[in-house]
């Protein structure tokens, strides 16, 4: 007798039920999600610019795409926040950073490294209580790249004794002092495109200056209008603002600036400053008591290093002067376009390269937060390329 196995037979599988509606726009919704949260990350991100530090090569109201493809996105230093009961730890804004397991972090290739010239957003480096990827960021201009020796003489760069090329729409604070400061002034200022943002409406209300008790107006305008406005018969004097502040490196800490005085003040001032050599990786620097504040937040914070305190104008490491010091990685020095009305590293010093966020590439569009809801967009500036 033969016998055969027993063969099953095979039932077919019953089809997967049809995704409701629902489902399918709750995974398209979460595919969307992580799909701008990756590109948002590793290639380009929108900004809004607040303030008018930047102008007017950035006006306020610009949305500007930065590219981090340039110089490389970094890795997040903080992917996940746990919360505790008894303390905030880190705050940035509106929202509240709790302790947070901080990850070691670093740089995706880029295509390209940071040039002078080029419009920089980064982490603003002087808040030390936070990760550097929860920082404030801050746009600014990059005049210095590692390597360079800064100088400014009347307002005009210097990079390795030479004038630098400086690119963008650059603006100065002027006091204009007039005959009489009446609307028909303001007017023409309105009309060449000087703002005031201190004010409601944006058009420049008359002051006194306080050097000679004159009235008139304090402006921010490019070197072409400060010149119309020279020739106009109702402007007396026209003469760039003084300022009068303690800079870096005078203040190594921008916000503990009894925590580290040098020892050799400069007394550099906005338009007048240096010279200053911008740190590169692997320059061996030979620390005194007449540059170590420029190089104290440098040792102390931006890079990891052990026991390191500042006393009688000296750094020292475990209680032992530190007379030498090898730079770990590239700065950089960024400055405002608008040069009296930009807190940059003339205040807080250089920037380093791993809190480098990207590069301006372009205006995606710009409101006007003075104009009427007719005009409020500046079709101009749409998709304009920055510079």
């Amino acid at each position: 007798m033969n016998f055969f196995p027993f063969r099953r037979r095979s039932v077919p599988a019953a089809p997967a039920p049809p995704k409701s509606t629902a489902r399918e726009w709750r995974d398209a919704l979460v595919f969307a999600v992580m799909a701008a949260t990756l590109i948002r990350w590793s290639a380009v991100e929108a900004y809004t610019i607040p303030t008018p530090s930047m102008e007017g090569s950035l006006l306020v109201g610009d949305c500007i795409v930065v590219s981090k493809l340039h110089y490389g996105p970094q890795t997040p230093q903080t992917p996940l926040q746990i919360p505790l009961t008894h303390q905030t730890i880190w705050e940035k804004g509106p929202q509240s950073y709790s302790a947070a397991i901080q990850l070691p972090t670093f740089r995706l290739p880029g295509f390209s490294e940071v040039k002078r010239n080029d419009i920089v957003v980064f982490h603003v480096p002087h808040e030390q209580q936070r990760p550097a990827d929860v920082r404030t960021n801050l746009i600014k201009r990059c005049v210095a790249v590692a390597g360079d020796t800064l100088e400014i003489r009347r307002g005009q760069v210097f990079l390795n004794g030479r004038p630098g090329a400086v690119a963008g729409q650059l603006q100065s604070t002027y006091f204009m002092q007039v005959d009489a400061p009446n609307d028909a002034v303001r007017q023409a200022l309105h009309e060449h495109g000087v703002v005031d943002y201190n004010e409601p409406d944006g058009v420049p209300r008359a002051g006194t200056d306080p050097a000679t008790g004159r009235r008139g107006f304090y402006i921010s305008c490019p070197a072409t209008v400060a010149a119309y406005f020279r020739r106009q018969p109702y402007v007396q004097a026209l003469t760039v603002a003084d300022y009068s502040t303690t800079l870096f490196p005078d203040v190594a800490d921008f916000h503990n600036p009894q925590a580290a005085p040098s020892s050799q003040p400069r007394r550099w001032q906005l338009d007048s400053y240096g010279p200053l050599p911008v740190p590169r990786r692997g320059q061996t620097i030979s620390l005194t008591p007449a540059n170590a504040a420029a190089y104290y937040t440098i040792i102390a914070q931006y890079e990891p290093n052990e026991g390191i305190t500042w006393q009688n104008g000296r750094i020292y490491q475990h209680g032992q002067p530190l007379t030498r010091y090898t730079i770990r990685q590239n700065y950089y020095f960024m400055m405002g376009d608008n040069r009296h009305n930009s807190e940059d590293s003339r205040f807080w010093g250089f920037v380093p390269e791993d809190h480098l966020v990207g590069k301006a590439v372009l205006v995606l569009y710009s409101v006007d937060p003075y104009a009427d809801l007719l005009h409020k967009l500046r079709w101009n500036r749409l998709l304009q390329p920055t510079s």
